[in-house]
């Protein structure tokens, strides 16, 4: 491999860095075996921090805003490192120094290229908490790129997808051959100023679904169905969840459905929404957006978080008829991601993940949403 010098803004990089980025992509020596969380100072970040710190984890913080992500680190007392992601010579110069990064930082439809880039370049394993499609679509292509480079590629680490996924794969395993899922969620009302902004990048697609192994894009409210939740049944309408994407990878079902439950007057702003579809294609509009979102929106307090429940419906069949149903009741989305993330960067770090894009239900199994308080599985009887 021929060592270069590398140059930013005139400036020379020292040899020390290149022959770190050569070290490590001859194996994994001379690297720590620390975490970098990006993005730590953002709602969900930040109780992902806490929550690492909490269980005797020592992660180091990062972000672009030097004084955020000063005052996190001051406060929790952990390391910190600030940098933007404009420049790729100064992400693989930082993300070097770390066996994993954590990606916290969305929207992902912006951060998660730049820093997989750094990751494949300098032998870094990559998470994230991304929970759009088309990112988690982008991240699968990059199989090759990280079974080369001997790193973990393993998105959505939190509540987008972990308990979906597992349930996945969970009912996947217990039909043969099955042809189609569905997944419907209960329970999301409120969300952070990052989900916020993900939402609004995911406007240009309000609508997708997997037919046929292919990913299709459908209208806002495509289609609308009763599930049973805790023996209340509820109307739901399809949505664009990550599962679309994952869990064609953790089960090979060729057809996929998510859903969430909507009030009814949600369901008729949904659909009246389908002709605002090509504004948001915009990206002034979209910008002008996430700047409104960060001035009226701050995410669930703790004494919300703690009554909050969310319930999950999964059903599979088969060409032949044959059928699986399971619920899973699950502590508020962000309590659960925090945990969610911490312990799949753990089991990363430990070196427990095998190497290439995973998605979690693959990387640890179906009854890994089982470990954590407040998650119960039960299956549903079907009539025949």
């Amino acid at each position: 491999m021929t060592l270069h010098w590398i140059r930013r803004d005139h400036a020379v990089v020292s040899v020390s860095l290149a022959i770190g980025i050569l070290v490590t992509r001859l194996g994994h020596q001379n690297m720590t075996d620390e975490l970098l969380i990006y993005g730590s100072y953002g709602y969900t970040g930040s109780l992902i921090a806490k929550t690492a710190v909490d269980e005797g984890e020592s992660p180091v913080l990062a972000g672009r805003r030097a004084e955020a992500v000063e005052a996190q680190a001051t406060e929790i007392g952990l390391d910190h490192r600030t940098f933007s992601l404009e420049h790729s010579t100064v992400i693989e110069q930082t993300v070097s120094d770390f066996d994993t990064v954590l990606n916290c930082a969305g929207p992902f439809s912006s951060t998660a290229t730049p820093l997989i880039d750094a990751c494949v370049e300098t032998g870094t394993n990559y998470l994230d908490i991304a929970g759009q499609i088309d990112v988690l679509e982008s991240i699968a292509k990059r199989d090759d790129d990280a079974v080369e480079s001997d790193i973990t590629l393993l998105p959505a680490v939190g509540f987008d997808v972990v308990p979906t996924d597992c349930l996945a794969v969970y009912l996947a395993d217990r039909v043969e051959s099955p042809a189609r899922l569905r997944l419907a969620i209960d329970g999301l009302a409120t969300f952070s100023p990052g989900t916020g902004k993900s939402i609004i990048e995911g406007l240009r697609h309000p609508g997708t679904i997997r037919e046929n192994g292919t990913i299709r894009d459908v209208p806002a409210a495509w289609k609308t169905r009763e599930f049973t939740f805790d023996g209340i049944q509820k109307k739901a309408v399809t949505v664009p969840w990550g599962d679309v994407s994952t869990a064609f990878y953790a089960t090979d079902v060729p057809n996929i459905e998510t859903y969430a439950t909507v009030p009814e007057y949600a369901l008729k702003i949904m659909k009246r929404s389908r002709r605002f579809t090509r504004a948001f294609g915009s990206k002034p509009v979209r910008e002008a957006s996430k700047t409104l979102i960060d001035h009226v929106v701050s995410g669930p307090t703790a004494a919300q978080r703690e009554q909050n429940v969310t319930q999950i419906v999964g059903e599979v069949e088969t060409d032949d008829g044959e059928q699986a149903s399971a619920h899973l009741r699950t502590p508020d989305t962000y309590d659960l991601t925090a945990k969610t993330a911490v312990e799949s960067a753990r089991r990363v770090l430990n070196n427990e993940v095998e190497t290439g894009f995973l998605t979690p239900g693959e990387a640890f199994g179906a009854d890994y949403i089982l470990m954590f308080p407040g998650v119960e599985r039960r299956d549903i009887d079907l009539p025949r």
